[in-house]
């Protein structure tokens, strides 16, 4: 398997706390079920803020940002049983990463982690 791009974002999570309680920020960022499991979980800061950098980790290995079509809910991140994260890999998603990478398959790894101020994320794609 050959890495084809890697991206790592760090954000703090007062900055994220702050704007969640608006619920337009909550809407245009995240997906439904982002928000749905957001409401089960006591931390929603820390829940949220890893989802933010994930997103964030991911264009930037990309090597787009969110442009040229791509937005924050195209991204989506869920957990396994394990509660091992990983990206939602929609149909939107899939074509822009294999149009922009110039490949006709790929995965994505992703880990992400937080303390009490911050939460990172850093996410790999690989052919």
């Amino acid at each position: 398997m050959k890495i084809i791009g890697i991206g790592v974002d760090i954000v703090e999570n007062k900055r994220i706390g702050s704007f969640i309680r608006n619920k337009k920020f909550i809407t245009r960022i995240f997906g439904k079920d982002e928000i749905s499991n957001s409401k089960k979980i006591l931390n929603k800061t820390s829940y949220l803020s890893k989802r933010f950098a994930a997103k964030e980790a991911l264009v930037k290995a990309i090597g787009t940002g969110f442009r040229n079509g791509l937005n924050f809910k195209d991204i989506q991140v869920a957990n396994n049983k394990q509660g091992k994260p990983h990206y939602v890999v929609t149909l939107k998603l899939k074509d822009f990463i294999k149009k922009k990478m110039k490949v006709k398959s790929f995965n994505l790894l992703l880990s992400i982690s937080d303390e009490k101020e911050y939460s990172i994320a850093f996410a790999t794609i690989q052919t």
